[in-house]
């Protein structure tokens, strides 16, 4: 799977298309079973993004039960306040503070927990937001525009070399190093301060360009993520939901490339081996146990779901369930 960001799909799916990716079999895997007594539990949902899981969650939920959903963006924070259930309830935080969200709301401990990563259809649409290449704008970036600096604040400060590394690391751009010293040469005419203006500087320095991909792609992907510390924040907030699992809870995560995806598969491989000491006679009780198992394989979407939403090709949903231990 390649690790640019799809926004190409984006614009196949059309303007202000939000269609929620892998819905079925991301909800699925929570395992909210009236039978089981688990859909009266408490659930989150991490990214709420214009609250489709969050939904089906609630059409699961029993009576109950308790869905907690998490947003760092403030117009998600905004839509989400349209769901009026007595059951739900929204916070303006990003998952990297689940932790003190719950010990907040008295929730010592939850029965799953739901991420679906990277950047929504809403906020790619949006030119004011900065994201999208393809509709000129404020070279914003920020998921929470209620803090931090922006991504023309960032390109004005940042050194040639420090440019360099962000593109080559999280856009794994080949063509950094031109990129970088192209945007230091363009700032010295006048600060870069649109999504048009970054675009057109991209676009002279990439002398070829990938099939059916616009040459300023992995660097607008790569600036997002670094300004938002979206792998750095994935890193930390997995071992903290683990610890906040209850025996049997699931943690359903949704990456869309390949940078994010690795941290995700990484973290549960690791979560679910048990490390054994070396020639320790141990009795078989005795042996330390996982505390995560893995739940069959990763999941991608269908060619039919593909077809009517082009976003889903990219994504991967991997699920893992919280052991006794």
């Amino acid at each position: 799977m390649t690790a640019i960001a799809d926004e190409e799909a984006f614009a196949t799916a059309g303007r202000d298309a939000h269609t929620t990716v892998l819905l079925q079999e991301a909800v699925d895997a929570l395992a909210i079973h009236a039978d089981s007594g688990r859909a009266e539990g408490a659930y989150v949902d991490a990214t709420f993004g214009r609250g489709g899981h969050s939904r089906l969650i609630l059409e699961r939920l029993g009576p109950s039960g308790r869905l907690i959903a998490l947003d760092k963006d403030p117009q998600a924070v905004e839509a989400a306040k349209g769901i009026s259930d007595a059951r739900f309830s929204v916070v303006h935080a990003s998952f990297v503070e689940l932790a003190s969200v719950l010990e907040r709301a008295g929730q010592e401990g939850v029965d799953g927990v739901l991420l679906d990563l990277g950047v929504s259809s809403p906020q790619l649409d949006d030119a004011a937001r900065g994201f999208s290449f393809r509709r000129d704008g404020p070279l914003d970036m920020r998921m929470d525009t209620s803090r931090g600096q922006t991504a023309a604040q960032w390109m004005e400060t940042a050194s040639e070399a420090e440019i360099r590394e962000v593109i080559r690391d999280y856009g794994e751009e080949r063509f950094a190093k031109q990129i970088a010293k192209a945007i230091v040469a363009a700032r010295q005419r006048g600060p870069v301060v649109s999504t048009g203006q970054l675009a057109a500087i991209v676009g002279a320095a990439v002398r070829t360009r990938e099939k059916n991909k616009d040459p300023a792609t992995r660097t607008f992907q790569a600036i997002r993520i670094y300004l938002n510390q979206e792998l750095a924040h994935l890193s930390l907030a997995l071992p903290q939901i683990l610890d906040l699992l209850r025996p049997g809870a699931r943690l359903a995560v949704i990456s869309f490339h390949s940078l994010e995806d690795r941290i995700v598969k990484i973290f549960m491989r690791n979560a679910a081996r048990a490390d054994v000491p070396v020639r320790l006679p141990l009795r078989e009780r005795e042996l330390p146990q996982s505390k995560l198992r893995l739940i069959g394989k990763p999941v991608r979407a269908s060619a039919q779901e593909i077809a009517s939403n082009p976003r889903a090709r990219s994504a991967t949903l991997r699920v893992a369930e919280r052991t006794g231990v």
